[in-house]
């Protein structure tokens, strides 16, 4: 259960900025545990993941499940560590091609 509490705070964090109105969520990647916001591992198969992600290059974008990378921490709304390891990550994501299959599932 102490598991899935992290997860769902994680999730919901995550998803207010991929839902907000204002910008696609600004995410920057670090390459240290201790900075990010959240743990994230990258899954082959959408049906694993808990967000299916779709990478824009145009921070207006403002859909559920865009991110747009920023090159600086401040600017950024989430911070997250890529892991290689499925059982260390917060939340899983599966990277789509197609906006409109962009979502979260919470």
């Amino acid at each position: 259960m102490r598991k899935h509490l992290p997860q769902f705070l994680i999730l919901t964090i995550l998803s207010s900025f991929l839902a907000s109105n204002a910008s696609a969520a600004q995410i920057f990647i670090t390459n240290y545990p201790s900075e990010a916001n959240a743990k994230v591992f990258v899954t082959k198969y959408p049906s694993e993941a808990n967000c299916i992600v779709y990478e824009t290059q145009y921070s207006s974008d403002n859909e559920p499940g865009v991110w747009f990378y920023t090159k600086y921490k401040s600017d950024a709304r989430a911070v997250i560590y890529y892991t290689q390891y499925k059982s260390d990550a917060d939340l899983i994501v599966y990277f789509t091609k197609y906006k409109s299959d962009a979502r979260c599932r919470y």
